[in-house]
């Protein structure tokens, strides 16, 4: 992935101050215990870009770190041994919400009563998606190349996801066959723009119907 720049990338340090209460991501080792701190690092990480990205929905991606740190459960000093800059939050955020997209399709259709119910529950996690990712567009557009990097990065991840749900509902006769996931996601994150900042928008209700409306009639 090419290098991404954001205009006035400063350390976290100097945007908050906050206590420490960091976690312990571990010393490198051998053996059990080494792979025992590695794992509890990754557990971590997750916490933080989980906390992060429900803090960027509810509050922008210019939310205080203390804010971040607060939802997260750890101190301030834990989000800047893992993200130095800001930057690099928010780029850590976009993919783990990416891959966090991708990951949710299988499962949905393993677990989901229907093929449809499945792509319509992860329409739902996609729209979820889209309103963080409109604001993090915003920010990393400050380098265009960078940023073309991760949309490039978004497609090839969640395109064949979404294709997957729809031919499983095609297959089961529900909706309708010949939709390519790209047109359906491209459709779906058109009906997004703008939704974060109409409260009279409704744009999962837009959304739902959009879904309710590949139905095959009976």
């Amino acid at each position: 992935m090419s290098r991404l720049t954001i205009r006035n990338v400063v350390p976290f340090s100097k945007l908050d101050n906050g206590g420490s209460g960091a976690m312990n991501d571990g010393d490198e080792g051998t053996g059990h215990t080494a792979r025992s701190k590695r794992a509890d690092a990754r557990r971590n990480e997750k916490t933080l870009l989980d906390a992060a990205a429900a803090i960027f929905v509810t509050s922008g991606v210019e939310a205080p770190v203390r804010d971040i740190a607060a939802k997260a459960g750890v101190g301030t000093a834990t989000i800047y041994r893992h993200f130095p800059t800001r930057a690099d939050l928010i780029i850590a955020v976009y993919r783990h919400q990416v891959e966090a997209c991708a990951e949710a399709g299988p499962a949905l259709l393993a677990t989901s009563a229907t093929p449809h119910a499945a792509l319509g529950r992860w329409i739902n996690l996609f729209v979820d998606f889209l309103v963080t990712k409109h604001g993090l567009a915003a920010v990393l557009r400050s380098d265009d190349a960078g940023f073309d990097a991760l949309h490039a990065y978004f497609l090839d991840r969640l395109v064949p996801v979404c294709a997957q749900l729809l031919e499983a509902a095609a297959r089961s006769g529900e909706i309708r066959s010949g939709l390519e996931a790209y047109e359906l996601m491209r459709g779906v994150g058109n009906l997004c723009i703008g939704a974060d900042r109409d409260p009279r928008y409704d744009a999962r209700r837009l959304v739902e119907l959009l879904i309710a409306g590949l139905r095959r009639p009976h």
